[in-house]
């Protein structure tokens, strides 16, 4: 075996260290975390402000101001217009050249609209436009209105005052043209800023990616040292050790988490040489116990083989004597028949059906006992036609009472033992039966449902059914509700339902919530594509 490492030693400052030398592995994430986090929110707060800003630039430039230039040039084209009209109409007195002046006024009213709705916040541009507006006003007032209407009047107009109006409308000339320049120049300006604006932004993000990338390589670098490096060297000790060299010795560094990791390791290296011997030991013990567990599995089997001979036995040697009992009984009331009062041929009635009662509840409790031992023979079974093999036993009760048998077309197939399966659809359609109302015809009711891994089934009556609180108390044997003159029976027949049905990895109940009789719910596994059960 090699001898112990040598392990380096590192002088660190006590008061920086001892602060670092507490995280753990997740206390170190959560440092990195914090750090990364308080960069991005920066860089996203700077990425915002200065996309917004751009936005809004770009907003306006694209948005208002060059939209607004566009309506303005409108707005000069339709007075022109108005002018060109109005100056034609005075001039040859033709109706049809007053439309350009008669459109232009409403022309004009839209682009003006449109114009203080894309400069609304711009007071100086604002004023411009108000001003084009009252000088045009002026204009039609002071001239164009009056011209016209002397033009209609006289016919005649001089040429002076036709040359006055054209002087009037220059100075409208005037005032569109400066709106234009103070358009222009706004758009200048915000153009100007926007590209300004863009450089920072440019420039922003180069810096932000700069920083991602150095805060990423720190991050690698601090984490190797701080994490990864530790866990190499813990992993390279714990590599020799699982080799065999049980003298090496586990470094103990990095964060704290790590450290406590290492010295647990450390910890197990000098234990794992007793382990192997106890575990030497504790290997010869357990092949002693598994070979008393042999021997008493054995002997177990053995024990079960004898039950099962003493239960057959003994059904036969119990029935023996009640069979005599019987036998005799009714012999002695044939013979002595006429002889015997009323008192003495109830008794032998009741001798005679103690025994017949004690022969029946000795073959209901060897059933029971054989269900998941001898009846376990588990293959594919169509319930379809166990149902039907079961009903066909009870033809007789249900022709003699005018029974009604609702029953789904057709019933699943499921993995299971067939003889078991009959008794179960047996038991739970005789007790529908047995327990039916006194008046009226009894009717029975199977239905089945698929879910996802099994099938829910439910036999539901018209009976009296049976109160909530007894809910689980018919499922336990011998546990009768009814008195033995009232309803016939031993009080095992739903406690081997409920065997089966947990033999074959279902679960019984009694539905509670069904009120017009009894409802007896229960489910079977559902076969798998392969065959077996889900």
């Amino acid at each position: 075996m090699s001898g112990q490492a040598p392990v380096r030693q590192v002088s660190v400052k006590p008061g920086a260290d001892r602060g670092l030398r507490r995280l753990t592995v997740h206390g170190w994430f959560v440092v990195m975390i914090a750090a990364v986090s308080v960069l991005v929110v920066a860089c996203v707060v700077i990425a915002t402000v200065m996309l917004d800003r751009t936005a809004r630039l770009s907003d306006q430039v694209i948005l208002r101001i060059s939209p607004a230039r566009i309506e303005a040039a409108q707005l000069r084209s339709t007075l022109i217009d108005q002018e060109t009209g109005v100056r034609g109409f005075l001039l040859t007195g033709n109706d049809d050249l007053l439309e350009p002046y008669t459109a232009g006024i409403e022309a004009e009213r839209r682009s003006r609209e449109r114009i203080a709705a894309l400069i609304g916040d711009r007071p100086e541009l604002v004023g411009e436009l108000n001003a084009v507006r009252d000088a045009a006003a002026a204009w039609r007032r002071d001239y164009a209105e009056p011209l016209t209407a002397d033009r209609r009047a006289d016919g005649a107009i001089p040429a002076g005052r036709i040359e006055s109006g054209k002087h009037a409308f220059d100075q409208i000339r005037t005032l569109l043209d400066r709106q234009d320049d103070r358009l222009a120049k706004a758009r200048r300006l915000a153009q100007e800023e926007l590209e300004q604006v863009e450089r920072v932004r440019n420039l922003a993000f180069v810096v932000m990616l700069i920083l991602f990338l150095m805060a990423g390589v720190a991050m690698a670098v601090l984490l190797r040292r701080a994490i990864g490096r530790p866990l190499d060297e813990l992993r390279e000790a714990a590599r020799d050790i699982a080799a065999g060299d049980f003298d090496r010795a586990i470094p103990v560094s990095g964060p704290a988490d790590i450290r406590e990791v290492a010295r647990d390791v450390e910890s197990m290296r000098t234990k794992i040489v007793e382990a192997l011997g106890e575990s030497r030991q504790q290997h010869v013990l357990l092949r002693e116990q598994a070979a008393g567990l042999d021997a008493q599995a054995e002997e177990l089997r053995r024990s079960n083989a004898e039950l099962e001979q003493f239960a057959y036995v003994a059904s036969h040697d119990l029935q023996e004597p009640l069979r005599k009992i019987a036998t005799f009984c009714q012999l002695l009331q044939k013979r002595y028949g006429d002889v015997l009062d009323e008192r003495g041929l109830q008794y032998i009635h009741f001798a005679v059906d103690g025994a017949t009662r004690m022969q029946v509840l000795i073959n209901d409790l060897l059933t029971f006992s054989r269900v998941g031992r001898l009846y376990d023979d588990r293959k594919p079974v169509e319930l379809e036609e166990a149902l039907e093999k079961a009903l066909v036993d009870l033809s007789a009760v249900i022709e003699e009472n005018g029974a009604q048998i609702e029953r789904p077309d057709p019933l699943p197939r499921v993995i299971g033992d067939p003889t078991m399966l009959g008794m179960l659809w047996q038991n739970l359609v005789g007790n529908a039966l047995k327990f039916r109302a006194p008046d009226r015809v009894p009717r029975v009711t199977i239905t089945c449902e698929q879910r996802e891994n099994d099938w829910l089934f439910a036999v539901s009556d018209n009976g009296i059914g049976v109160d909530a609180e007894f809910a689980d108390k018919i499922f336990i044997i011998f546990q009768r509700l009814h008195s033995r003159e009232a309803y016939t029976g031993t009080g095992i027949g739903l406690a081997m339902c409920k065997k089966i049905v947990e033999n074959h990895g279902g679960t019984i109940w009694l539905d509670t919530g069904y009120t017009e009789g009894a409802r007896i719910s229960f489910t079977l596994p559902a076969v798998t594509d392969e065959g077996a059960p889900a």
